[in-house]
């Protein structure tokens, strides 16, 4: 991490939070998995995938964490339009909480 500050880079990672973070990163996205243990509890950015099937996974266990952002990103597959509406109306709802979007993949570029 110092050595690519030294060279005017910002750090920006995504976790799944089972490990802690090294010091100094500029961005943390932590993107839980259902029944992994959390240990990363706060940075940036926690982006869950939407809808989950685990009990453990629901975004309300996640929101009394120590996050700026808190985003919904759609599960991909068969499912994926489905899975979109049901992301925006919990959005809607719940308004903490934000859309997000691969836009690689809308735009066909997997």
């Amino acid at each position: 991490v110092d050595a690519f500050h030294a060279e005017s880079f910002e750090v920006a990672v995504e976790t799944n939070g089972t490990q802690p973070a090294p010091r100094g990163l500029d961005w943390i996205c932590v993107s839980p998995k259902a029944n992994a243990s959390l240990r990363l509890t706060n940075g940036d950015e926690l982006k869950l995938v939407f809808p989950q099937r685990e009990p453990d996974a629901q975004p309300e266990r996640f929101e009394h964490l120590q996050f700026r952002h808190f985003m919904l990103q759609p599960m991909d597959g068969p499912e994926i339009v489905d899975n979109t509406r049901r992301a925006v109306e919990y959005c809607l709802a719940h308004p903490r909480w934000r859309l997000s979007l691969q836009t690689h993949k809308l735009l066909g570029l997997r």
